[in-house]
């Protein structure tokens, strides 16, 4: 997808505070979860007198069109979606005063969770009331803007798989992606170069973490932090099968690093290519393929958060 940008200069000059809001809809997130969030999500809005009105989604595209257009008329985007087009609608907002807000609506929800939003549709309406916000990173991928975490190898085949499963529901989808992906896996050579430094390896995956976690709660970078202006990039080197479906569980509690074939480090940018043609996911999507220019925006896109977690 072609990443739109906000041309600052054609913003309304509105406070925050006052801002009506857009709901931007995907029918389609998480088997229409969101559309059946919906009614107490306009509830709760018309209970606490906020404007706003309503605007499915048909595509990424769509949405991120839809976004911008809102932004330009002076309205508070807020997506009723998964981390897939919050991904899309964040990196085109990118460098705009006004915030994003998020009600969660999807499959995985990693980012919302990340940021402390609440599941439950009326307290996530509470959160967007206050209006209390928060500058993350964004991050580059070829020119191509993500917020969460970009996934190269193993991970980005299973994300793959879990994107094209309909029969099942909830987090387990991604359990199942990672076994059925794991029968087929050959070890890839990857190579990710950081200024003028090279690390060569053979394994199973990169990921570039701008956030901590993916996939449903997996915490793959667990002290990944949105606006530290840096990414987490974790690697995973070659292991038996059967040890690396062991430490799967691991992953969800972000013990998965104390493994000798897990190394962590940090970088603002970095180049990433391996030895056969790989596909990049990040956000739950496709968005590139390798070789693959990685860069921080930091602390580039405004997000309405609880107080707690408000800068």
């Amino acid at each position: 997808m072609a990443t739109e940008r906000l041309d600052p200069n054609r913003l309304q000059t509105m406070s925050v505070e006052s801002l009506p809001m857009v709901l931007l809809v995907n029918p389609a997130s998480a088997h229409g979860r969101a559309l059946k969030l919906l009614p107490r999500v306009e509830q709760a809005l018309d209970a606490l007198r906020i404007d706003f009105r309503v605007q499915r989604t048909k595509s990424l595209e769509h949405g991120v069109t839809q976004a911008l257009l809102a932004v330009e008329a002076g309205e508070l985007p807020v997506v009723i979606s998964g981390d897939g087009l919050i991904g899309a609608i964040g990196g085109a907002m990118a460098g705009s005063p006004t915030p994003l807000g998020i009600v969660p609506g999807g499959r995985g929800n990693d980012l919302a969770r990340v940021l402390g939003i609440p599941d439950d549709p009326e307290e996530a309406v509470e959160v967007l009331a206050a209006r209390h916000t928060r500058q993350i990173d964004v991050g580059e991928a070829n020119g191509k803007r993500f917020l969460g975490i970009v996934s190269v190898g193993f991970d980005s085949e299973a994300n793959r798989v879990a994107n094209e499963t309909s029969f099942m529901r909830g987090n387990t989808v991604y359990a199942y992606a990672a076994l059925r992906t794991l029968i087929g896996w050959k070890p890839a050579r990857f190579t990710v170069r950081v200024d003028d430094e090279r690390i060569r390896f053979t394994g199973y995956s990169v990921s570039v973490a701008n956030s901590k976690a993916f996939g449903g709660g997996m915490f793959i970078a667990p002290d990944a932090q949105l606006d530290d202006g840096e990414f987490d990039i974790v690697t995973v080197g070659e292991v038996g099968k059967l040890r690396f479906v062991g430490n799967l569980p691991k992953v969800f509690k972000g013990t998965h690093v104390e493994e000798d074939e897990v190394q962590v480090f940090r970088a603002r940018h970095l180049e990433l290519s391996a030895s056969r043609p790989l596909p990049v996911y990040a956000d739950g999507e496709h968005l590139t393929d390798l070789p693959t220019s990685l860069r921080v925006l930091p602390r580039a896109l405004s997000v309405i958060v609880p107080p707690q977690a408000g800068a």
